[in-house]
């Protein structure tokens, strides 16, 4: 049952944090069919978001302990990067009025963080299980 719990709360942190800024908080509309950072933070969250949700998803089908932590580490780099794209790799607007600044990388910044440290638990959970 738990192994089943964790699984599905990566999933839905992944599918948020891929879908998200499409739908949900959605980053700046394009000026003049010109795109800005923003739109490309938005669409690389897409990737690391959905890598999330498939590795949640292989935590709910395998069993094995050293299988399982390979997965959460995966996870918890993948919250990493999601952290990372607005902040340091991409980044977005200049302007701290922009949308992006407002509302999209805040949501981005929390769905990660939350990532990270249910990740981080989970990991240090299996590591001393395995043991």
């Amino acid at each position: 049952m738990k192994k089943r719990i964790t699984g599905i709360v990566f999933t839905v942190l992944g599918l948020l944090i891929a879908l998200g800024p499409q739908f949900l908080f959605k980053v700046c509309q394009p000026i003049e069919d010109i795109f800005m950072k923003c739109h490309w933070s938005a669409q690389a969250e897409i990737g690391v978001g959905a890598v999330t949700a498939v590795l949640g998803i292989a935590l709910i089908i395998f069993t094995s302990v050293k299988v399982r932590l390979g997965l959460v580490i995966g996870i918890l780099l993948s919250g990493v990067h999601a952290l990372l794209i607005p902040h340091a790799l991409i980044g977005g607007c200049t302007m701290d009025s922009m949308t992006c600044r407002k509302i999209t990388f805040p949501a981005i910044t929390v769905i990660s963080i939350l990532l990270i440290v249910v990740a981080g638990i989970y990991t240090a959970y299996l590591a001393r299980k395995q043991d």
